[in-house]
């Protein structure tokens, strides 16, 4: 099961992504942060940049977190057995 082991805050809503592969991706996050628990996140490019990883997710302060799967593949996972294995 692909995770990721770091992750990088970048310009804007955008991360660097150190997968458990040890492959490095780049995603802009801004779309999947929606709802009233992400706007501070949004809205505060300083507490965006405290973005850490935990158990194979990102997560920032008040245990807020995006699904690693979502992150990874930027999007929903392929099906299994359907490029699984190849990083988006």
């Amino acid at each position: 099961m692909l995770r990721i082991k770091k992750a990088t805050p970048l310009s804007g809503h955008r991360l660097r992504l150190e997968l458990s592969d040890s492959s490095v991706i780049e995603r802009d996050v801004e779309r999947y942060m929606a709802g009233p628990v992400f706007e501070p996140i949004v809205n505060d490019p300083a507490l965006f940049r405290q973005v850490r990883v935990e158990h194979g997710t990102v997560v920032w302060p008040g245990d807020v977190d995006l699904c690693p799967d979502v992150v990874i593949w930027d999007g929903s996972p392929p099906e299994k057995g359907r490029d699984s294995d190849r990083v988006a």
